[in-house]
């Protein structure tokens, strides 16, 4: 079993069986991770590694359209596309404190 801490809620810590995926363990146990296309198409689940992000499997291409290497380099994945194989804690940035997507150049306001 690993151990997951969710440090945005609270500190909640779960356990689940190794190579579980981090969005599905969060669902299951309610660890609070953004979500909301579940299969890394849309990058709301974006959270950073805190701890234990060598217990991660590898980046995938899906999350390389949505973090950039920087962001990779200090911890971020998504969460729909991790699965672990060892204990980590994670934090995100809560739905309603992240700043609006900006427009796709060309794009008028509504």
């Amino acid at each position: 079993m690993v151990q997951v801490t969710f440090i945005t809620n609270d500190n909640k810590v779960v356990s689940a069986p190794e190579n579980s995926n981090l969005l599905r363990v969060s669902l299951r146990e309610k660890g609070g991770i953004p979500f909301k296309c579940g299969g890394g198409l849309c990058g709301t689940c974006k959270c950073k590694i805190e701890v234990g992000i060598a217990s991660t499997d590898a980046i995938k291409d899906k999350e390389r359209k949505h973090l950039t290497e920087a962001e990779f380099a200090s911890g971020y994945r998504m969460a729909c596309q991790t699965f672990l194989n060892g204990d980590v804690s994670v934090s995100w940035i809560p739905l309603a404190e992240r700043r609006p997507a900006k427009p796709a150049a060309g794009a008028t306001p509504a």
